[in-house]
């Protein structure tokens, strides 16, 4: 029997992002290239959404920044955010799943 790739996704990419980002396209397609070598649960944050001021006081001059935490841990918050894993402005795929490797080992 296979395992569904569902069930190996044990690790959550949070995307932080904006529409008018020439970063964050770059940042989505890097995103996409890893997703095809190795699957995760991905939730994207648009934090000019009035729902996301948090994120946008934090985050408005450093888009796009990704987030990466076990698939099983709580949503990420803004008052934790210096305890996060991640990523901001340009990255590559090995550096993504570098930090993959780092979460899934904790």
């Amino acid at each position: 029997m296979r395992a569904t790739a569902r069930l190996l996704q044990s690790c959550r990419i949070t995307f932080f992002t904006r529409k008018t980002c020439g970063l964050c396209t770059q940042a989505r397609s890097v995103l996409s290239d890893v997703w095809d070598q190795r699957p995760f649960v991905f939730k994207e944050v648009d934090i000019v959404d009035p729902k996301s001021k948090a994120w946008r006081d934090l985050y408005d001059f450093d888009v796009p920044v990704i987030h990466i935490s076990r698939s099983e841990m709580p949503e990420e918050d803004p008052k934790l955010s210096s305890q996060a894993v991640k990523l901001m402005h340009r990255f590559t795929t090995d550096q993504v799943q570098g930090k993959m490797d780092l979460v899934e080992k904790s």
